[in-house]
């Protein structure tokens, strides 16, 4: 049987892996230190088809070392044993050593993970994981202090349009027919659906000239938009429209539509998405459409992720449903959530006023008599608990507002005390 467009493509060589420049950029730390043969155990975080597995493959390639791989999906500690054995007598015999690449590592238990370290600490294996999930919740203290964490990040359109030219020329992929046939637009299509994912771009590229070989009617972009349409499920690893998915469940939540979030977070989970993915998600919600109109949210929200952390599938599932269910019900307020992105947006394009003197801390001597602190009012002393008068912004700035309260829930009373103590304030 045929090996996937993706497969048969995978670059060899870090001059021939597109994305991740600044893991694999001529001067990048991680591209110097294995070139310099300093191989070491690492962590690959990143979404989808960024290149994990190829990146790992490439290691291998360019220091010798044996590779071998495992996927935590099927793994157990048996298997773990069984590739450890055999780097040890590798490395005894033949000096050669072991990279030992495990896909889907944050869907390790403790006891497995644990079983990894003494491989790891020892050098008997040199460990690559990748993962989707951040690994600072996913992967257990004592393996992550072992293990340096390289972030990859989604590929841009430019990097998926050097996938796309270099698919549609290498000979290996037989789509000299097709490269012929497909115009810019129809490219660019197929790029933008792709979403990041070189994966998904090249499994979508490989339906697309089936379709083509199969047409007898001349081939349009609207063939294209229908194939992407069709077939989107048969390359998004997370089920069925994975994205449309996610945003329809966010936008039940926001809309207060508890049968709604219900029905599209059911709809995920029997897709086999990853529980722990939404439950990050639904923490954002809580931040996001609720905010302090009802900050009970977040709380419910935290409950729920650990909640699930504690009981696993299928039973944790349960309070990602209290959860969403909860939020869809309560207030709702982008306050905060409009508030940061203005004062995010202000930072940005303004320099980096200092702190005011009044608010620096004063721990040494020499601060104290540079009147670091000296006019701070400290408000729990003051009548009323509050410094009428105190500023708090840089004092090229001037006062700002970014927080406007809503007329729902807990911020209606918080607009209320809002209310009263500016104008107190300004006295």
């Amino acid at each position: 049987m045929a090996l996937p467009l993706a497969a048969r493509l995978r670059p060899t060589s870090f001059d021939h892996f597109r994305g991740q420049q600044h893991l694999v950029g001529p001067h990048s730390p991680l591209r110097l230190a294995i070139e310099k043969g300093n191989l070491h155990s690492m962590l690959f975080w990143g979404p989808p088809g960024t290149g994990k597995t190829t990146l790992a493959q490439i290691i291998a390639h360019s220091t010798k070392a044996h590779f071998s791989a495992l996927s935590a999906v099927m793994a157990g500690v048996k298997d773990i044993r069984e590739e450890v054995s055999k780097a040890r007598t590798r490395l005894l015999e033949e000096q050669q050593e072991t990279i030992l690449f495990i896909d889907e590592i944050h869907r390790f238990n403790k006891s497995q993970q644990d079983a990894l370290l003494p491989f790891v600490e020892d050098g008997t294996v040199h460990l690559i994981g990748a993962t989707t999930e951040n690994p600072s919740f996913q992967v257990n203290h004592a393996l992550l202090s072992r293990s340096r964490v390289y972030v990859l990040k989604s590929l841009t359109e430019s990097d998926l349009q050097q996938v796309l030219r270099q698919a549609l020329h290498d000979d290996r992929a037989g789509l000299n027919d097709l490269q012929k046939n497909l115009t810019q637009e129809m490219q660019d299509k197929i790029v933008s659906a792709a979403d990041g994912d070189a994966r998904r771009l090249l499994n979508m590229l490989e339906i697309v000239a089936e379709r083509f070989h199969a047409q007898q009617q001349a081939f349009t972009l609207e063939t294209i938009e229908e194939v992407l349409k069709q077939d989107y499920r048969h390359f998004d690893k997370q089920g069925d429209v994975f994205y449309e998915q996610i945003s329809a469940l966010h936008k039940s939540v926001r809309g207060s539509s508890p049968d709604g979030a219900l029905y599209w977070l059911c709809r995920m989970l029997d897709g086999g998405c990853d529980p722990a993915y939404i439950a990050r998600r639904v923490v954002r919600m809580a931040s996001e459409d609720i905010g302090n109109a009802d900050p009970r949210g977040l709380t419910i929200a935290l409950d729920a992720w650990q909640a699930l952390d504690r009981l696993g599938h299928p039973e944790g599932e349960l309070a990602l449903a209290q959860a969403v269910v909860y939020l869809a019900s309560a207030p709702k307020s982008t306050a905060v959530y409009n508030g940061y992105n203005q004062a995010m947006a202000d930072i940005q394009k303004q320099p980096s006023y200092g702190v005011p003197v009044h608010l620096r801390n004063a721990p040494t001597k020499f601060m104290k008599n540079m009147g670091y602190g000296k006019k701070y009012r400290y408000d729990p002393e003051e009548p009323g608990g509050f410094a009428k008068g105190q500023i708090y912004f840089p004092d090229e700035l001037g006062e700002k507002r970014y927080y406007f309260p809503v007329q729902q829930g807990l911020e209606i009373k918080i607009a209320e005390k809002l209310e009263f103590l500016r104008p107190s304030n300004k006295e």
